[in-house]
């Protein structure tokens, strides 16, 4: 059962930012259990967003490739359509959308399948409510502040262009959609060019100081970027790997 233990407790508890959600973002909740899927709509609503809820995978991938979505909330294990293959789907037909997956599976093996699939952040059942509103909270930020870290609307590096209006990059003029997380982790390195990053830096400064992540996901979506921008993904020109240290960008 899903932990809801802090659930009742004081605004204060996240802090003045998280008072509320933007009123005009729309997240799409896809979950089968419908006790899970109350509680999330209720404190997911509270904070302020505007929340539709599918229990199946059908209707899932039907709504979210029809509707517009600021988010998609996203259980694994659904009736008809697996939640990973809604994933996919999803990332080829809107690469920026930021994908929360929430899942009693829970091993290492399924959480990078899900990573690989396309999902921003992954949480296992059970988890606190608290924890699942501070976690979309942190998606919104990200999203929004992708390049405004970076201090530019458009900024170059060698062949790459990122555009901060389109959240696109451009390789040797060729253009290549990014996901939300992508961007972020893209414009670290592009912002500063040739340091060298270690993966808790990454941790820290793309998915936030609270985040309990493992190193796969900084590797999960550092090969997905690689197999975006890089001519030959297997061998980068990009973005370098520094044995035992992390990763730079060579431009």
């Amino acid at each position: 059962m899903t932990d809801t233990r802090e659930s009742t407790a004081p605004d204060s508890a996240l802090g003045e930012e998280s008072l509320a959600l933007h009123p005009a973002r729309r997240i799409l909740l896809v979950e089968d259990d419908p006790d899970i899927a109350a509680l999330l709509k209720v404190h997911l609503t509270d904070y302020g967003a505007q929340v539709v809820h599918v229990d199946d995978g059908v209707d899932a991938l039907s709504s979210a490739l029809q509707g517009v979505w600021n988010m998609l909330i996203l259980d694994l294990g659904l009736p008809g359509i697996d939640g990973v293959v809604i994933a996919r789907q999803v990332r080829k037909h809107n690469p920026a959308i930021p994908i929360l997956m929430v899942t009693a599976r829970g091993s290492e093996a399924e959480r990078v399948q899900g990573l690989d699939a396309g999902a921003d952040d992954y949480v296992v059942k059970p988890f606190s409510m608290i924890e699942l509103v501070a976690r979309v909270r942190a998606l919104f930020r990200r999203s929004d502040a992708a390049v405004r870290r970076v201090g530019e609307p458009v900024l170059v590096a060698g062949d790459l262009v990122m555009d901060a209006n389109t959240q696109t990059v451009n390789v040797s003029g060729s253009t290549v959609d990014l996901t939300c997380r992508e961007f972020a982790l893209l414009a670290e390195f592009v912002a500063r060019p040739g340091r060298t990053f270690k993966r808790s830096e990454l941790l820290e400064n793309v998915w936030g100081t609270q985040y309990e992540g493992y190193r796969h996901t900084v590797n999960t979506h550092i090969n997905r970027l690689r197999a975006k921008i890089e001519p030959d993904p297997a061998t980068p020109r990009y973005i370098l790997t520094v044995w035992g240290v992390g990763y730079r960008l060579d431009c």
